[in-house]
């Protein structure tokens, strides 16, 4: 079954009564060379196996299926069950569950589902609205998955991939290069997809950091620090730090001064080591 047509999912859909949730952000993809990409830029092959977010009508878990060992799915909407029946009939090496992935225990789901697997890569079409909540969600877990290449908004992936000291940089893009290396792969034009969004979207793989790519002092700090920082991007480094920790500007400036970093800098202007530095500070201070 040619999942990319357009004729073939509109009869599938029509036959079992399915349509388009805008709440859920469904926007199926039509474009035939987008999925082999990102399995194949994913890393599956034999011997590993996929955790695929959202199926859709499973063109994606199509691609993953052929090329993986198991794919396991989680999908949000139940509506797609005979769907899925229909269109991922041919293979055996699928398992679907009908859940929401920011309320699934993901380490618990690999035990009992993917255990024995060498390499398990996650990869998926992700709604725009929970593209940042579900990646750090996957990073955060400390899962045993080896990378996560997904499909997300163009101007996500901009940001997720950006470099740390530029003005595209954010909290999360910190987050980010905390726990893994990011890397902008294709990108994907709007007409890609059935319905076609109103904005373009690009392919991103985050290779996964057994450890963390910094050591900081107090984890929970460091991302304090990060997220406060960057809740006032533009105004000076002391004016969230002293409101985040409560320590004077006048000792921040001097602890500022001490990682080398100006008492003038702003959040978009440093290096993750820099956030490191500060945090190492103000963790031995308290």
């Amino acid at each position: 079954m040619e999942l990319t047509n357009i004729n073939t999912i509109k009869d599938v859909m029509q036959r079992h009564g399915f349509t388009f949730s805008k709440a859920l952000g469904q926007n199926f993809l039509i474009n035939p060379s987008v999925c082999p990409r990102i399995a194949e830029l994913g890393g599956c092959a034999k011997g590993t196996a996929a955790i695929e977010i959202g199926t859709g009508v499973g063109v994606l878990t199509k691609e993953l299926a052929s090329r993986c060992d198991r794919v396991f799915a989680v999908e949000i909407d139940e509506r797609l069950k005979p769907v899925l029946a229909e269109t991922l009939a041919e293979y055996n090496n699928i398992e679907i569950v009908f859940a929401d992935v920011l309320k699934t225990d993901m380490n618990a789901l690999i035990r009992d589902k993917l255990a024995g697997s060498d390499k398990i890569y996650v990869c998926a079409n992700l709604p725009y609205y929970i593209t940042s909540p579900v990646i750090m969600k996957l990073l955060e877990e400390r899962l045993p998955i080896s990378a996560v290449t997904v499909m997300v908004q163009k101007e996500a992936a901009d940001r997720l991939c950006a470099e740390p000291g530029t003005r595209e940089c954010g909290a999360v893009t910190a987050a980010v290069r905390y726990y893994s290396t990011p890397k902008m792969l294709f990108k994907v034009s709007r007409g890609s997809f059935m319905p076609a969004p109103n904005v373009d979207s690009a392919v991103i793989r985050l290779d996964v950091n057994r450890e963390p790519n910094y050591t900081v002092a107090d984890e929970k700090l460091f991302f304090r620090i990060i997220k406060a920082s960057f809740a006032q991007r533009r105004k000076q480094m002391l004016n969230p730090l002293s409101a985040e920790t409560g320590i004077t500007k006048q000792e921040l400036a001097k602890m500022l001064e001490e990682c080398g970093i100006k008492t003038s800098a702003r959040p978009e202007e440093l290096k993750m080591e820099e956030f490191a530095a500060i945090c190492d500070k103000i963790s031995h201070k308290k």
